[in-house]
């Protein structure tokens, strides 16, 4: 199972699937039922200002897709996101870990002026119903 971006967060993650449970006390890690798919949310101390228009989060965008190439990440994707009024970056790409492919997708948003990033994982080629609801979940609930 993939845990290289888990850390501790000091904000809890509200996660509306069913058959998903907290894998810590401050329901900053999920996992589904069959664990083939996790959710992990962290704020960080950089300082992130809200993204209030387009250009801005197409920009940023453009930046984090680079930076994450530049980590030797793969098939890297990036993208805004209009969050009502705000806007957030939604990353996906691809990575080794222990000899085993994963894919990741992560959300990164503005909170309070801090980074806060919430990101799913599971193993590449993945065929479990939690794909489809982590995409879903990054894409359309997480904010």
């Amino acid at each position: 199972m993939y845990t290289a971006l888990m850390a501790s967060s000091a904000v809890a993650l509200t996660v509306p699937m069913a058959d998903w449970t907290s894998e810590s006390g401050d329901s900053s890690t999920w996992t589904d039922s069959a664990e083939a798919c996790v959710l992990h949310e962290e704020t960080l101390p950089q300082n992130f200002p809200a993204l209030t228009d387009s250009a801005a989060a197409t920009s940023l965008a453009v930046k984090m897709q680079q930076a994450l190439l530049a980590q030797k990440l793969q098939d890297v994707v990036t993208q805004p996101l209009n969050r009502g009024g705000t806007y957030a970056v939604l990353a996906a790409y691809g990575f080794t870990q222990s000899g085993v492919q994963y894919r990741a997708v992560q959300l990164f948003v503005s909170d309070a002026g801090k980074l806060r990033t919430v990101t799913g994982s599971y193993s590449e080629g993945e065929a479990s119903p939690c794909v489809l609801e982590l995409h879903d979940f990054l894409r359309n609930t997480a904010n």
